[in-house]
């Protein structure tokens, strides 16, 4: 049947009586149906070639039919960092607010794994969140033993308001030579709100609050690395002071925001530089 399709289509003659098959003309094979876009010897063409999917390539999100999945490995997922800066900020956060509160107790030692128990994390970002408190000094690393509460003794809170005052009183005082009157207007708001962070007792929101005011006020200089040096020298300074502050002491702190305010707006210099000296005073210190 083959060799009588064969001489049907004219591929069976003989060449020149030589008894030599002659060599077979080929038929170009035609296209079928669903074969459009084919060439010849049934090879895709370049456009085909584009149009069709790669074996194995996923085409409007779905598998392509027929392929096996089963035996490629998964998409790799990305690394949680946002979640875990964010694990660490929020334990960095709630450490603050126990030593503000006087939950965590100055001279203490505290292990990062019974931290981590408290919080209901693990111990590493506890560790993290203690190491960042070790670099604003209100905590010192105890080898294989955890993070103490640092003690501040009356020198070393003298000394940082000492420090604090040679920053800020100038500047405020340069500020106050410079800015019109109306500018401190724009503090106003900040400043009451120490008032009611101080009216609340809360110490670990009044430290937050304080610490807002005085850097509004020290940005107006338009100096980023001087307000950072100031807002960390605060910060160290909170740790025992506000901690053993009593409401009546916030109280009376707070308003010192809103009377600084005045006498700015007055533009009693002398005034200022007493008032800047005396709110910088450790409490226990004053009269």
């Amino acid at each position: 049947m083959k060799q009588g399709a064969q001489d049907s289509a004219g591929t069976g003659t003989q060449e020149g009586g030589t008894g030599r098959a002659a060599p077979a003309a080929r038929v170009p094979r035609q296209p079928g149906p669903g074969e459009r876009g084919r060439g010849r010897d049934d090879a895709p063409t370049a456009e085909a070639a584009r149009r069709e999917p790669i074996r194995g390539e996923r085409t409007g999100g779905e598998p392509t039919r027929g392929e096996h999945t089963h035996a490629e490995p998964p998409p790799p997922r990305p690394r949680p960092v946002v979640q875990r800066s964010s694990v660490r900020g929020q334990i960095l956060d709630a450490l603050r607010t126990a030593l503000l509160a006087g939950d965590l107790k100055p001279g203490e030692v505290y292990s990062g794994p019974a931290l981590g128990e408290r919080f209901g994390v693990s111990a590493t970002p506890v560790r993290e969140a203690m190491q960042q408190l070790a670099l604003e000094g209100a905590v010192e690393v105890v080898p294989n033993r955890g993070f103490r509460v640092v003690e501040r003794g009356a020198r070393e809170l003298a000394e940082l308001a000492e420090v604090r005052a040679l920053i800020e009183v100038p500047v405020v005082l340069r500020l106050a030579r410079t800015l019109p009157a109306e500018r401190w207007d724009d503090l106003r708001a900040p400043a009451e709100a120490t008032v009611r962070a101080a009216a609340s007792g809360c110490r670990a929101t009044y430290a937050e609050s304080d610490r807002a005011f005085h850097r509004a006020l020290l940005s107006l200089a338009g100096n980023a690395q001087l307000t950072d040096v100031a807002e960390d020298l605060h910060r160290r300074a909170q740790w025992p002071l506000t901690a053993a502050a009593t409401r009546t002491d916030l109280l009376a702190d707070a308003t010192a925001h809103t009377t600084l305010l005045d006498a700015l707006t007055a533009g009693d210099l002398p005034l200022v530089t007493h008032l800047l000296h005396h709110h910088l005073t450790p409490l226990h210190q004053e009269p």
